[in-house]
């Protein structure tokens, strides 16, 4: 039983040392402006609709050169 003491301890101390590390390492981050996390997010959202509009154009793109090829090999007989 000694044992499980001593884990138990050790365990909590780790715990307590992380939690320690974890608030030194926040006090150290630099957190972004409003103005910045404005302009990521406005370029984020734009992107995603670009990427969008691309996939779309190549996926019809893709779906009718499928689909003539299909009716090009199906109908010669």
């Amino acid at each position: 039983m000694p044992d499980e003491l001593a884990i138990r301890k050790n365990t909590l101390e780790r715990v307590r040392d992380y939690i320690s590390d974890v608030r030194i390492e926040m006090k150290r981050v630099t957190w972004p402006s409003k103005q910045e996390v404005y302009g990521t997010t406005v370029m984020v959202v734009l992107s995603t609709f670009l990427f969008a509009i691309y996939f779309y154009a190549c996926d019809e793109i893709f779906s009718y050169v499928v689909a003539r090829t299909l009716r090009f090999f199906t109908h010669r007989s």
